[in-house]
């Protein structure tokens, strides 16, 4: 049975092992919700209610500032908050006061469409913002080609004084022929920016942006029907064309937020085995399960939903809690999470908690609140739209009406005005930062390191600490048995001997190690796996297990040697009375860790190791790789607490992780880096992956980082001061549309020229 076939004139409900659940209530918003389809999408606990919805038109930190205020003007509202990254918006209230109607409502009246948030949409949203803007680069790219080719031809004056005037005419039309679809199309990113800020009785730089390609088209259409020398058509499509491609870049950097949710999203199993009181099963959707209910989850299989184990002994893959390859034994009592992968044999589980409260979902909201508060400094151009836009519109009206008054012509007039917003236009500004990052990312990419958003490189520019994962980041991930123990060959073969029917890592580490070892390994009969415990065989007649200490019955005698292990261990009963033998394994460092960690602290940087494993595991790799601050056993939770306590010293911190637990941290920290051997969902919220098995690319991405801020300052003062000397000229009279368009060009190409010095260095 489904939350919404239940029966709402109750308030509780039994679970299949008779739970008590509490269920919806009957009220006027619950019915209102369900008759619009919104009540899945809905939250509720207790007297609260609470619902995720996606406000696609927010584009900067003005509109998300206006959702926030839209939506605490509802005096049952307790609480809004807006993401710009993923364009999501969590909204709490009390229950039976609003609904999620009036509350989209109340975002139509000031302009932004909203609708529930479905994972399933939006990665498909994203695509279609892109190809949206590509097609229209793509068009606006082969306009200003063709368009210019045609100017060209007119500047040059290659036609003769007889046929210059007819022949000049007739390639403006052509001219506006190209350039009129081409910019009703490739415009209209912009043009529904601007429509949008105006009915909002707002501003934004699309405002002047729209303005200015409009008027130049006008300006020009009036210069060709009168047969005038110069048309302004080059201008128009090629100034969409350099627009575009920042705005592209844009939409790519803030989908990235998205996917790394969407990603761990898809951990999550689609289905659940429910068994019932009489014992029968039945497939239900993982969003149907309840507090109270008994799934049974057989090996190789997800574990559907947060619980504890009713029956059976299995290993799980936890990876995604302790961020460890090594798995865990679990038996009855024992806590498991949604998303971790049953290994070796059957459990039943008892369901804890609702699907959107597991532990899957709270990671995912860890990284989404992450997102929030980050300030970018590739979103300097849009900070300035404050004063920038109408700045830009009062100059031209300015100069309009200072000309009219100064007795010139309504034509040449609208011409000196156009003159002013296209030479004030903000391109140069808006390329400033995306040129060097094309630069940059560009030449990190030949050296196989992905920079994967936009403002990657700045936020590393400004990073002084940084807090390094172990397993699998600053170690290689590659678990071996310990070199110089006091191992009798015959004990090692007898070990790999039944470790050769496992597929654990550290079976598979023994199996290693002994054929390195050479000799034959002995005949191993009747060999099973306990599930959670170990392996048991029989070899020359005796019973001989492998496993852990505990289940040897030696927890006492093998406690003090776990206390002091750096890293994992596994125990051998050879079936004769004697003691148990011990193997205990290591994870060693990357081969240039330590020289990594010391180019680090030249740079004047701190370096901390973080880590879920235990205490001498991670204090033996710090001590390894030169690291002098160090964290064990640290839960995600834990992680990302440690990092706000670093931002809170003032510090600023990038995080270099690997494991699905480090995914909120990565998304926490000021900036992530992540190798490319990293789970998906690491990769995919990590800011930068590097490719290979050594740590260098991490020192080389903070020089580069620090030598592209450079370059991005000096674009920012190439085009203020380009705007300082060439608008004064322009309100003047002094600059037509025509040279506004090449001056407007030429500053582009400045900011791109100094851009490109990056790669005359060399590497870092």
């Amino acid at each position: 049975m489904t939350p919404t076939a239940r029966d709402e004139d109750n308030t509780q409900g039994n679970a299949p092992d008779g739970v008590p659940v509490t269920l919806g209530r009957a009220d006027p918003a619950a019915a209102l919700e369900r008759a619009l389809g919104l009540e899945r999408y809905v939250r509720r606990d207790g007297d609260s209610a609470s619902i995720s919805l996606v406000v696609p038109g927010m584009h900067c930190a003005g509109c998300m500032a206006k959702v926030e205020r839209a939506l605490n003007g509802d005096e049952a509202v307790t609480r809004a908050r807006a993401n710009l990254s993923t364009k999501r918006v969590s909204v709490s209230w009390t229950s039976g006061r609003t609904t999620p109607e009036a509350l989209i409502a109340r975002l139509d009246a000031i302009g932004f469409d909203a609708a529930p948030f479905d994972p399933k949409l939006v990665g498909s949203d994203q695509h279609t913002r892109e190809g949206e803007l590509l097609r229209a680069m793509g068009v606006a790219g082969f306009a200003a080609a063709n368009v210019m080719l045609l100017s060209v031809s007119v500047w040059a004056g290659l036609w003769s004084d007889d046929m210059a005037p007819a022949t000049r005419q007739l390639f403006h039309w052509i001219s506006a022929l190209i350039a009129i679809p081409a910019v009703a199309y490739a415009g209209r990113p912009f043009f529904r920016s601007a429509l949008g800020a105006l009915r909002r009785r707002t501003m934004n730089m699309d405002v002047p942006i729209s303005l200015a390609v409009v008027l130049a088209l006008a300006a020009s259409m009036i210069e060709a029907a009168r047969g005038g020398e110069h048309v302004y058509f080059d201008a128009s499509v090629s100034l969409l064309f350099f627009l575009l491609i920042g705005r592209y870049l844009d939409v790519r950097m803030r989908g990235r937020a998205t996917e790394a949710a969407q990603n761990l999203l898809g951990l999550k199993a689609v289905a659940a085995t429910v068994v019932r009181p009489d014992g029968s099963r039945a497939q239900v959707p993982v969003d149907a399960l309840d507090p109270g209910m008994r799934v049974l989850v057989p090996a190789g299989m997800r574990v559907p939903a947060d619980g504890v184990v009713r029956a059976g002994a299995s290993s799980i893959d936890a990876g995604l809690i302790t961020g460890e390859a090594v798995p865990e034994d679990v038996a009855e009592g024992c806590r498991v999470f949604a998303g971790t992968l049953n290994l070796s044999a059957p459990i039943t589980v008892t369901v804890t908690k609702r699907d959107e409260d597991s532990l899957l979902a709270e990671i995912v909201r860890l990284m989404e609140a992450a997102e929030q508060g980050r300030a970018d400094f590739v979103q300097l151009a849009d900070k300035l739209v404050r004063f920038y836009a109408p700045a830009v519109h009062i100059l031209a009206a300015g100069t309009f009406g200072g000309w009219m008054l100064a007795g010139a012509t309504w034509h040449d007039a609208l011409l000196k005005a156009v003159a002013v917003l296209i030479i004030t236009c903000p391109c140069a500004l808006g390329l400033a930062v995306p040129v060097v990052q094309v630069a940059a990312t560009g030449r990190l990419m030949r050296r196989g390191v992905l920079v994967k958003t936009g403002d990657a490189l700045e936020r590393l520019s400004r990073a002084d600490t940084v807090v390094f994962d172990k397993t699998g980041t600053l170690t290689a991930g590659d678990l071996t048995l310990v070199a110089g123990q006091d191992h009798d060959p015959a004990d090692r073969a007898l070990a790999a001997a039944l470790a050769q029917n496992s597929r654990h890592p550290l079976s598979q580490a023994i199996v290693r190690a002994a054929r390195d070892a050479g000799g034959r390994l002995p005949q191993a009969d009747a060999v099973g796996e306990v599930p959670g415990c170990g392996l048991t065989g029989r070899v020359d007649g005796r019973t001989v297990r492998l496993g852990n200490a505990a289940w040897l019955g030696h927890g006492g005698e093998a406690g003090t040697a776990r206390a002091e292990a750096a890293g994992p261990e596994m125990w051998l009963d050879r079936g004769d009375g004697g003691p148990p033998v011990r193997f205990a394994f290591l994870d060693h460092p990357r081969a240039d860790a330590a020289e990594t960690v010391a180019a680090l602290k030249r740079l004047g940087m701190r370096v901390e190791l973080l880590s879920g494993d235990r205490a001498p595991a991670v204090r033996a790799a710090a001590e390894a790789a030169g690291i002098d601050h160090w964290h064990g056993a640290k839960s995600p939770a834990d992680k990302i607490a440690h990092l706000k306590a670093l931002a809170d010293q003032g510090r600023t911190v990038a995080m270099v992780g690997d494991g699905l637990n480090d995914a909120p941290a990565l998304a926490t920290a000021h900036v992530s880096v992540s190798p490319a051997s990293a789970a998906d969902v690491s990769q995919t919220a990590a800011d930068v992956v590097f490719q290979g098995d050594r740590l260098g690319p991490v020192a080389g991405l903070f020089i580069l980082a620090r030598r592209s801020q450079r370059r991005i300052v000096e674009n920012f003062g190439l085009a203020l001061t380009y705007n300082a000397i060439a608008v004064p000229l322009a309100v003047a009279g002094f600059v037509t549309p025509l040279v506004a368009a090449i001056a407007m060009s030429s500053s582009s190409i400045l900011v791109t020229a100094n851009a490109l010095r990056l790669r005359l260095k060399e590497a870092p």
